[in-house]
């Protein structure tokens, strides 16, 4: 029976990694072909998911501060190894955590991520993991640094990066979809200048530094926390390598191909084993905007779209016929 890895991203918004695998491993199944079953994520919002499917581990929940400083419930996890956390800083710091008519660019905190890796420490773990992507925040981790700094936590951290730009252009690239107009984001670029200049190690100019409002840039400089690029990191942890190798092909995906998908998504890392290993790579994607050049660039067999579990069903279902027809 052939046998495919199926390893999507989440499709933000509308479905979980976990959920998007599930589907369509069931049309695959219908058609005939065995589906192995590989959440991942890209260092943003579905990591902890992603871990905890191939890892094991426990889900926690925390009061904390939201961006705006208002009490919020965020969930964190703590790996089947007993030493690892899980943080998702969206979780507690995310541009979902504040209405539309409620976000301040200026006033938005990464404070609630710092309460995070503080319990995940008092509770135990002895290395913290910090997702990032999708915050509300700018504030260059000063608020995380404070929460930490007060309850005298220092734990061995590592950022899961999922974008590459560096601190000093955080607020450029990011401000405004947080709700920051021309003029703020210049205020806050300020602001994380002044933070990079009193810092121990300066984090201008420095790949992943400004993930999350610059959230790694200021772990990193204040905390000696260690950057990693998000997707590796995740694929490496759940041993995508070898489950590929035990695939005749994979499936990958995620809510919309783009420009961004070319640039260090778990998509083009997912792509780039896959032209390892030899093995076809088939996308499915809640939408596309790939030409048909950036799509032989990426060296995909073949691309699908699907927006409803139904669809994503079908999606597998007619890869395998279409797949199995070959054989």
């Amino acid at each position: 029976m052939p046998r495919a890895l199926v390893a999507p991203d989440d499709f933000k918004g509308t479905f979980t990694a976990p959920q998007v695998a599930s589907a369509i491993a069931v049309g695959l199944s219908g058609a005939g072909v065995e589906a192995d079953e590989l959440p991942i994520a890209d260092g943003g919002d579905g990591t902890m998911n992603a871990l905890l499917v191939s890892l094991g581990g426990e889900l926690r929940t925390a009061r904390v501060s939201d961006p705006l400083g208002r009490p919020t419930a965020a969930r964190w996890a703590m790996l089947s190894d007993g030493d690892t956390a899980v943080i998702e800083m969206a979780q507690a710091s995310g541009l979902g955590r504040v209405a539309p008519q409620d976000r301040d660019a200026w006033a938005a905190s990464t404070r609630g991520t710092g309460e995070l890796i503080v319990l995940a420490a008092r509770e135990g773990a002895r290395k913290v993991l910090v997702a990032v992507g999708g915050s509300a925040t700018t504030d260059g981790g000063a608020g995380a640094r404070a929460a930490l700094r007060e309850a005298d936590v220092n734990v061995p951290i590592t950022v899961l990066c999922d974008v590459r730009v560096p601190f000093e252009d955080a607020a450029r690239v990011f401000g405004p979809q947080k709700g920051a107009d021309p003029e703020m984001v210049v205020r806050l670029t300020e602001r994380l200048e002044s933070l990079a200049r009193s810092a121990p190690r300066d984090p201008r100019g420095l790949e992943m530094t400004g993930a999350a409002g610059g959230l790694s840039g200021g772990l990193w400089a204040y905390c000696g926390a260690e950057l990693v690029d998000g997707a590796r990191f995740v694929l490496d942890a759940v041993r995508f390598d070898q489950r590929l190798q035990a695939a005749d092909f994979a499936i990958s995906g995620e809510g919309r191909l783009d420009q961004q998908t070319l640039t260090g998504k778990a998509v083009a890392e997912v792509a780039r084993r896959c032209r390892a290993a030899e093995r076809p790579l088939h996308v499915v994607a809640g939408s596309s905007a790939l030409t048909a050049a950036e799509i032989d660039a990426l060296l995909l067999a073949s691309v699908r779209e699907a927006t409803t579990i139904e669809q994503l069903e079908a999606a597998g279902y007619e890869l395998a016929l279409t797949l199995t027809s070959r054989r």
